[in-house]
């Protein structure tokens, strides 16, 4: 899948928290390298999945909502961008230009293969797992 950097600092933002420990923003982003613009608005989709909660108040942050084994990171990177493929012509929107009497072209069946090993295969781990496991 072609996963975007908003994907990846959605993965690090789980990883910073995993301890279980309450983080604020600042904290987060300096663990992770994460840009703060970037932090907030990819925090309100891992809240809206919800992955995260958010704290509010003076000693407020953000914390783990759901325990690692019980989301993967498939769940991750869709809640993430729920449109990510590996080859531009596999996106919805997208229609192969080689397509010859309706089928699409062997190239693209090839990438929606692989694709499609690339899904089940990221299904198959826990966050946990993806954290922890060497």
């Amino acid at each position: 899948m072609l996963l975007t950097k908003e994907c990846d600092y959605g993965v690090r933002i789980i990883r910073a928290l995993a301890a279980g420990k309450k983080l604020n923003v600042e904290a987060i982003c300096g663990t992770e390298h994460i840009p703060e613009q970037f932090a907030y608005k990819i925090l309100k989709k891992l809240i809206r999945a919800g992955f995260v909660e958010s704290l509010r108040g003076r000693d407020g942050g953000y914390r783990l909502k759901k325990a690692l084994r019980s989301f993967t990171l498939y769940d991750v990177v869709t809640a993430i961008d729920n449109n990510l493929v590996i080859f531009e012509c596999l996106r919805e929107d997208k229609t192969c230009p080689f397509k010859k009497n309706g089928s699409p072209c062997a190239v693209h069946c090839e990438f929606e293969r692989l694709q499609k090993l690339l899904t089940k295969e990221m299904r198959l781990k826990t966050m946990h797992d993806v954290l922890y496991s060497t």
